[in-house]
This record gives structure tokens, sequence and C-alpha cells, in this order.
């Protein structure tokens, strides 16, 4: 009796772990074939589809959205969106909106509202599976320090809040509208974003902090990324948050302010710890800059800026 057992037991145990061996390999059988075959084979031949570290840069007709969704969604994946209104009240509505059209539709979406008047949040009608928290921050007098100091907001939300809640985070400016999938093939560990304007320009004349006295010196690099956009998983986001709003305080204690504030941080980070995804400038365009025939589609677009009403020198 006692040996029967000992071989049923056996034998479940070994069944067990048959099947979940072939739950392993179907997911990295998934994986694989998503992330290598639809970023190679299908790559676009007029653009950059590829870093020199081997991180994938997405562009439109680089990747199948509902083979992307179909992996995130078995992984059970979840995404906080970051946005702060802090004496930027007109934009938020259509910004909140629109990202209910096209922002990672089909997952988990949780809302992170950072601003100075909650009560001044609009009402916003969310889809299945959609929320929205409002969270109170203090307003500084200078734009700048608002710019910088949502680092550490981002961080404390993340520790506090998010990780407990979702797997991945994306932190948006608030003053864009989205006009297209912003989809989960924009997913990733570690997420940097194109700038529009420097995409297409020589390293030469990216505009780096190349104040020495700053911890957001640069001599070199290899993209100039947009901090209007930057993402991955929480892990991720928390560290690129916690080093960035380390070196800003660093830089106040020396009396020293980084060139391009937050975003020269954050080009920083990025240069010291590639990022693994980059984002084309689909997901963040100004149609200022006019006809670009490697812009196919765009997912996110600037909004008219109205900075003699929101900056204070």
């Amino acid at each position: 009796l006692i040996f029967g057992t000992k071989c049923f037991l056996f034998k479940a145990f070994y069944v067990l772990f048959v099947l979940l061996l072939i739950s392993l390999v179907e997911f990295c059988f998934i994986s694989v074939f998503v992330n290598v075959f639809f970023l190679c084979f299908r790559s676009r031949r007029d653009v950059q589809t590829c870093t020199s570290w081997k991180a994938p840069i997405i562009w439109e007709g680089m990747f199948d959205p509902d083979l992307y969704d179909q992996m995130h969604k078995k992984e059970g994946t979840s995404v906080a969106l970051t946005v702060f209104a802090v004496g930027r009240f007109e934009y938020l509505e259509t910004f909140l909106n629109s990202s209910e059209k096209h922002f990672m539709l089909g997952l988990p979406v949780s809302y992170y509202v950072f601003t100075d008047m909650p009560e001044k949040v609009p009402e916003i009608k969310l889809g299945h599976e959609r929320s929205l928290k409002v969270i109170k921050v203090e307003r500084h007098s200078r734009w700048q320090d608002v710019s910088m100091m949502r680092m550490k907001t981002i961080l404390d939300a993340i520790e506090s809040d998010i990780r407990h809640h979702c797997t991945h985070v994306f932190c948006f400016d608030v003053d864009q509208v989205f006009s297209g999938r912003f989809g989960s093939e924009a997913l990733g560990d570690s997420v940097a974003l194109l700038h529009a304007y420097y995409y297409r320009i020589p390293e030469k004349l990216f505009t780096y902090d190349r104040n020495p006295k700053s911890k957001s010196y640069m001599e070199t690099g290899d993209f100039y990324y947009h901090a209007a956009v930057f993402g991955g998983s929480w892990k991720s986001v928390k560290a690129l948050t916690e080093a960035c709003y380390r070196n800003i305080m660093e830089d106040k204690r020396n009396n020293v302010e980084a060139l391009w504030h937050d975003e020269s941080h954050l080009n920083k980070y990025f240069w010291l710890h590639k990022p693994s995804r980059v984002l084309s400038p689909e997901y963040c365009w100004d149609t200022n800059i006019g006809y670009r025939s490697d812009i196919r589609v765009t997912r996110l677009l600037w909004a008219p800026k109205h900075y003699d009403a929101l900056r204070t020198p």
C-alpha cells in the first residue's frame, strides 16, 4: 500500500511538472515570437529599429498589436498612469478623455492625478477595470521646481501605492492629447522616448547639460530622450525616479540647476542605465514640425503651449 501510494504521488508530481514545463515553454515561445519575429522580420527599413545594445525602437509596422495584447493579458499586466495638473487644468480633461480612447485598451489602468487643487479635477467616465486616484501635492512658485520635484512625488506614490496594484508605470506630461493606439507594444522593463525634435539631427546638436558642476552633465550620449513620456516596470521607474531625485537634490545643495531640469537628469540616467525599449516619436509628436515620411501614425500629440500664462521666471 505504501509503495502504491508513493508511485501515485510520483506520477502526480511528474504530470504536474510536465504541465508546468509545457506552460513555461508556451509562455517563452509567445514572448520570443512577439518580441523577435514581429520586431525583426517585419521591421521598417526607412528608420532605425534597434539600438546598439539591441533594444527595439518601436515604430508603426513593426508589431502585431493583437499578439502584444494577448501576451500582456496572459501575463496579468496592469498599468499605472501618472500625470501632474498643477496650475494647468485646461489640459487635464482632454488628456484623460483621450487616454480613455487610446491608452492601453484592454488592460487594467489606474490613473494617478497629482494636483494642487483636487476639487478642479473633472469627472471622467472610465472604462472597465480603469480607476482614477487624485493626490494633492504642493504647488511650487517656479515651474522648474514643479517639473523637477515630480520625480520625488512619483517615487513616493510607487513605494506607498502603485507597486501593490500595478506591474508597470507610465509617466506623462499633462499638455498632450492621445490621438491613436498607445498600447501594450510600448510596455517594457525600462522605456524611453525619442524626442521629436532631435531624433534626426547629429548628436553634437543634442541639448545635453554640458555643465560639469551638474550631476546631469554629459559629454556624449546615445539619443536625446523626451521627459514628457517615460515608463517601465514599477521597479525600474522607482529606480529611475529615485536616482534623478537624488541628483536633483545634490545639484540644489551645490546651487546648480540642470539645463533642462528633470529632462537633463533623465537623459543622464538613460545614458548610464540603457532602456530596454525605446519609443519612436510617433508616441509624442509635435505637428508644428510638419510632414515627415517616417511618421506614419501619431499616437500622442503635443497640445498648444501657453507658457506665458503657466510659467513664472
